[in-house]
């Protein structure tokens, strides 16, 4: 049997925008693993009335609810009790569940427990209670009338912690299928031709099933299967990844990956080579995104984040006379930028970005957008001119660190390293 489930976060700080709801987004990903179809999305506040409505459509169009937030000990986490009087249950003190919640008061608080914690301790009648190691506050499960309720915490750790240990058990109990997905990483396609591209193909499939995602600087494929066991899912997805990479090609720059940047430091490692870099517009972004992931110091040499003319000229050494022609923002810079790093560091790779970021067009009247991205490498220096056009700044600079690793990844996987785009001419999927 398939179920869908809708996922109703409670807490007016997720309306006021003063948190991000990051639970629903986990509790999806993990739902999609045990078969279960999440459909639909709500947040409401601390507010017991429009909580009954919100629980009231829910009940009528899916068969597993999850709430996430409202069980702690203030007058406003009222959940339990709204989700009870909606539903018909009793409320009751588990005795049980009071004394554990005495009891990490006094191992973990070292105080005795507020008596306005006694709440949490109330659950619906014949529920299963989901015990909670990282706080006071426990979840619980029920079923009325073919609709499965699951109150999970609100803080994140405490949310994640019960999700795996309680939540998807009993959820995997009651699906006999699996959803399996493997997500194909793209850059240098955007999302518009993507979609045109893959439009008619992607319509035919059922299942498995194929659909695009916009990241901010690249596109994601994901390919998904229904099945009654993850093997079988996976052997239903194997022909379309391989169908769909190989008609993609070198846009392609990972199957299951996080980043350009991960993909780049794995192939760093395989040959045993480093890198360094030298940074204007992008202001060390990309330094930045190499050293968040672990085992950076294998890779990456270092970098100069040479903003001023004279930094370039001066720390990078790029010829005086060069700069007087040409300016900062030339092929002819951004070349002697990455050489320059390469040499000074002794790295196998140099890579430099130089461009207008905006929000104005720089001295020599370039416009916003316009970036060049050099490579420099054993086998010489490339060159790659961007004219992203006058979008925000922040893009800007996480379209052209992308183009960076992207040039990177090329050069150390042996294809063409100026070209921004797929290496043939692609028709219709």
């Amino acid at each position: 049997m398939s179920h869908t489930a809708e996922i109703i976060a409670v807490g007016t700080e997720l309306l006021l925008g003063n948190i991000v709801n990051t639970n629903a987004q986990e509790i999806s990903r993990a739902l999609s693993g045990v078969g279960v179809n999440v459909f639909w999305h709500t947040v409401v506040g601390d507010n017991p009335e429009r909580l009954r409505q919100a629980l009231e459509i829910a009940r009528k169009r899916a068969d597993i609810i999850l709430t996430t937030g409202g069980l702690g000990p203030t007058y406003d986490d009222l959940t339990k009790q709204t989700i009870c009087e909606t539903f018909g249950k009793l409320l009751v003190l588990r005795e049980d569940v009071l004394e554990t919640i005495r009891d990490y008061f006094a191992r973990n608080v070292h105080l005795t427990m507020p008596e306005n914690n006694r709440q949490q301790a109330e659950f619906p009648e014949d529920c299963t209670i989901f015990a909670n190691p990282v706080g006071t506050a426990p979840g619980c499960a029920f079923e009325a009338d073919g609709v499965h309720v699951l109150m999970l915490p609100g803080p994140p750790f405490e949310m994640r912690t019960m999700l795996k240990d309680w939540a998807l058990p009993y959820l995997r109990g009651l699906s006999s299928e699996v959803i399996v997905s493997h997500d194909i990483m793209t850059f240098g396609l955007g999302e518009s031709p993507m979609e045109e591209l893959m439009r008619d193909h992607i319509s035919r499939m059922e299942n498995p099933s194929l659909a695009t995602y916009a990241k901010p600087s690249e596109v994601r494929l994901r390919a998904t299967a229904k099945a009654a066991d993850e093997k079988t899912a996976k052997a239903m997805l194997a022909p379309v990844v391989k169908e769909t990479t190989e008609f993609l090609g070198d846009i392609v720059y990972g199957v299951d990956v996080t980043s350009l940047e991960a993909v780049c430091m794995a192939h760093l490692k395989e040959k045993g080579w480093t890198f360094a870099t030298a940074e204007s517009c992008t202001g060390g972004q990309i330094a930045a995104r190499i050293t968040a992931l672990p085992g950076a110091s294998n890779v990456y040499r270092g970098g100069v984040v040479s903003y001023w003319t004279d930094v370039k000229a001066g720390v990078l050494g790029v010829p005086r006379e060069l700069l007087d022609t040409y300016g900062a923002v030339s092929e002819p810079c951004a070349r002697s930028m990455a050489e320059n790093a390469r040499r000074i560091t002794g790295a196998d790779i140099g890579l430099s970005v130089t461009g207008v970021a905006g929000p104005d067009a720089d001295e020599r009247g370039n416009p916003v957008g316009l970036v060049y991205v050099g490579l420099a490498s054993p086998e010489g220096t490339f060159c790659r001119k961007l004219e992203l056009g006058n979008r925000r700044r922040d893009r800007i600079q996480d379209l052209s660190a992308n183009h960076a690793f992207d040039m990177l990844r090329r050069c150390l996987t042996g294809l063409p390293v100026e070209q921004a785009g797929p290496g043939r001419h692609l028709e219709k999927m």
